[in-house]
């Protein structure tokens, strides 16, 4: 199922969209109650409806149940944006550029980590690489948010964390999810 929200600003145009552009989008769409709350919401796991993104690009509404998260990846190629549209989510990444491939296991430095607590209206834009993991740590309250990438997605690299040890578990494909 594919919802289109409200058009994206010309200031898209012909040119690829940038970070800034996709963080734009998902402040927009989040802003329209009717679409989150349209979203059907599982008691039991993640939901999600595939959205029309500014200039060619991927984007999703995805409903969060109470502790719930994605694991660590990463959206390879593609920059990216995500604003929690209600309830909140928490983001932890790193802050630290890993090698693109050629690799199943890393130890990472001390001082890579960070965290934000992302509540109702707050979101972020990201770079290519970036590795994070986004979790709804409420007990009760489901969490929805608006993601946006472009390129659209070429494959998501899912990791394990142990420590300061992360190892690459998994590459999905598109495929995978739609």
């Amino acid at each position: 199922m594919s919802v289109s929200p409200a058009p994206a600003s010309s200031a898209v145009g012909s040119a690829p969209p940038t970070q800034a552009d996709l963080l734009d989008f998902v402040r927009r769409t989040a802003a329209d109650a009717e679409l989150i709350a349209s979203l059907p919401l599982d008691p039991e796991g993640r939901t999600w409806v595939r959205l029309e993104g500014p200039g060619g690009s991927e984007a999703w509404l995805i409903g969060w149940p109470p502790g719930t998260g994605t694991g660590w990846h990463d959206h390879a190629e593609s920059v990216g944006a995500f604003l929690t549209a209600s309830g909140e989510l928490k983001e932890n990444s790193l802050a630290a550029r890993l090698p693109t491939d050629g690799w199943r296991t890393l130890e990472l430095t001390e001082g890579v980590d960070r965290a934000r607590r992302l509540p109702a209206g707050q979101g972020r834009a990201f770079g290519r690489h970036h590795v994070h993991e986004v979790l709804n740590e409420s007990r009760t309250e489901h969490a929805v948010s608006v993601h946006a990438y472009y390129p659209p997605l070429p494959r998501i690299r899912r990791y394990s964390r142990t420590g300061q040890v992360l190892r690459l578990e998994q590459v999905e494909r598109p495929e995978d999810w739609q």
